[in-house]
């Protein structure tokens, strides 16, 4: 499938470079002004408000052919820098924002590459109106549950969706929220050409003390820029006949969507749908054209001692992105997290599903018990499902992983469960077991591999050795014979509150799986997986250094998943507010 390549030379670059010129020069004269502020007798000057944070990270590669840590930062740059500074000024009802990145050597964009850039990411200015608040420059935001609209930053994925354009908030009532925009979406340091529109309209009713409704609609579109529009007509006409169709330039989204409490319940109701626009089959690569929808319901209840979530997913063929050529977590307009457990330990977090937006059923139940008899105890018990499979299956046929077969009606299940109790004031204790059955041909692009079954037993212990010193224990064992096989994990950590914490683990992989038998008359030699780290904390500053081996896999972070190789050398990190 051709690529659509972004080239800087458009016809609005020269635009956009001395706009963000006066932007910034304006911001810099602004605040050059109030910190030389001075009193005027007895009349104090509003200095008005800065605020801002600091963010970096380093890494130093060691080369490490046995895990695969073998890209092009272990080949020739050896080292690389990732960092954000982020500025917020407020005066008057404005807000001016800029944010400098800064990306040597990082991998974090693309972990096949090595690509270095600086600059102004974002710049923007903010009127705080009496019922109404306006934004031109770069803007973050998201209607409903975002399944229509979602403009972020993700910096632990390289993911920055910010939409540079015109935003309008306006609150009519107090319970009264409409928002509309128009720009175009950030790719790297330019603009993706396609122009995004949208409007969102939201209103809470109070029936009575235990009863409200939060109804709202949002509406979307997105125009296809001539270039692109060009390089997909000229991909559709090389199809055999059967299989062209005439694109389209638009493609409207519209939702609606619901919030009801009652007394200890609340529901959430979103239905959305979008009209035909050119999406590619992942079965065979080609464009089509069709329409889309994605469904999400939730229902939740809580009340003492117990707490029970579940959440429904549907969704056919509901690609939103900047162009149809977009893949993976490129342009996304739609933010479609995955609807499964977001697990923190190293073994329980190895395989990680992402949504299928050609289609998937999606369904977790998240359960919490506090036992009455147990409450000084601090005892709880979680239990957690998540369900993954192709739209119209639930149930599905019992997998072989051996012979699995690549239209199997399972793409991922996993069963969770926890027990936490509390010994003493100073003792703790969490044990708990993991059951995942995973699609790795599917989700990690890996042909002819099996079907991974796999079942972790985990647990953590903290003994808590004065008012500012604990020290903490956990330990994992992951068992299955594909994908790399098993692993055991370990970990302490010594913490010195409020300043200092260190941590030593080694993850190892103790018995092959398919991808990595022996050959014959040779013997399996353990993998470890070192993690030495420690941190320290003053106030809003945060330093980290460690050595890490990682094993290659899928990382996610807030429900989005990307495929990342193996790392093997030295990170550290800083993080500041102020």
């Amino acid at each position: 499938m051709p690529k659509k390549l972004y080239s800087k030379e458009n016809n609005n670059t020269k635009l956009l470079s001395m706009l963000r010129k006066i932007i910034f020069g304006f911001f810099s004269m602004i605040l050059a002004f109030t910190l030389h502020a001075q009193e005027d007798g007895n009349k104090k000057v509003d200095l008005g408000e800065f605020s801002g944070n600091f963010q970096t990270t380093n890494q130093f590669y060691v080369k490490d052919s046995s895990i695969g840590a073998t890209t092009t930062q272990y080949q020739k740059e050896m080292s690389s820098t990732d960092a954000w500074l982020l500025l917020n000024y407020k005066r008057s009802g404005y807000t001016f924002t800029a944010r400098f990145d800064m990306f040597n050597n990082s991998p974090l964009l693309n972990p096949q590459e090595a690509y270095t850039k600086s600059g102004i990411g974002i710049y923007s200015i903010r009127k705080d109106l009496d019922k109404m608040s306006i934004t031109v420059g770069y803007f973050y935001d998201q209607f409903a549950s975002g399944m229509v609209f979602r403009s972020y930053e993700d910096r632990n994925l390289g993911l920055d969706f910010g939409i540079q354009g015109a935003h309008i908030k306006f609150r009519p009532t107090e319970n009264t929220t409409i928002k509309a925009f128009t720009g175009l979406q950030k790719f790297r340091f330019d603009l993706r050409p396609m122009v995004i529109k949208g409007i969102n309209a939201e209103h809470h009713f109070d029936i009575n003390d235990q009863l409200s409704f939060e109804p709202g609609a949002s509406f979307v579109n997105r125009t296809i820029d001539q270039q692109t529009m060009n390089t997909i007509a000229s991909t559709i006409n090389n199809y055999e006949l059967a299989n062209r169709f005439y694109p389209k330039y638009n493609v409207f989204v519209y939702g609606i969507y619901n919030t009801m409490r009652y007394k200890n319940f609340t529901w959430y109701l979103e239905l959305d749908q979008k009209t035909p626009e050119a999406i590619i089959n992942p079965n065979n690569d080609l464009m089509e054209l069709h329409d889309g929808r994605a469904y999400l319901t939730s229902l939740s209840y809580s009340t003492k001692g117990i707490g029970v979530n579940v959440q429904y997913r549907y969704i056919d063929k509901f690609s939103l992105r900047t162009s149809p050529l977009e893949n993976q977590n490129l342009g996304m307009i739609a933010y479609l997290p995955s609807i499964t457990r977001q697990n923190v330990y190293r073994l329980l977090a190895r395989y990680n599903a992402f949504t299928q937006e050609w289609g998937e059923n999606g369904l977790q139940t998240e359960i919490s018990i506090k036992p009455k008899a147990l409450k000084k105890h601090g005892t709880q018990f979680n239990f957690n499902s998540s369900i993954a499979t192709p739209k119209g299956y639930f149930k599905g046929s019992t997998v072989n992983p051996v012979n699995f077969e690549a239209d199997s009606n399972r793409y991922f299940r996993e069963y969770y469960f926890e027990l936490q109790h509390k010994f003493t004031k100073k003792f703790k204790i969490l044990v708990g077991y993991q059951i995942i059955n995973y699609n790795q041909r599917l989700f990690e692009a890996k042909p002819s591999v099996p079907y991974v079954i796999a079942n972790t037993y985990f647990g953590e212990a903290t003994y808590k050795l004065t008012n500012t010193k604990s020290l903490r224990m956990e330990a994992q064992y992951l068992k299955t014979d594909q994908d790399l096989g098993s692993f055991v994990n370990g970990l302490v950590e010594f913490n010195m509150a409020p300043h200092y914490s260190f941590s030593f683990g080694d993850m190892v992989n103790v018995s092959p799986g398919a991808r990595n038998k022996p050959a014959a008359g040779t013997e399996f030699e353990l993998v470890h997986y070192w993690n030495v780290f420690m941190a320290y904390t003053q106030k809003n500053t945060r330093f980290t250094a460690g050595y890490i081996r990682q094993v290659e896999g899928v990382n996610c972070t807030g429900g989005v998943c990307r495929v990342e190789p193996a790392f093997s050398g030295v990170r550290i990190t800083l993080t500041t507010n102020f």
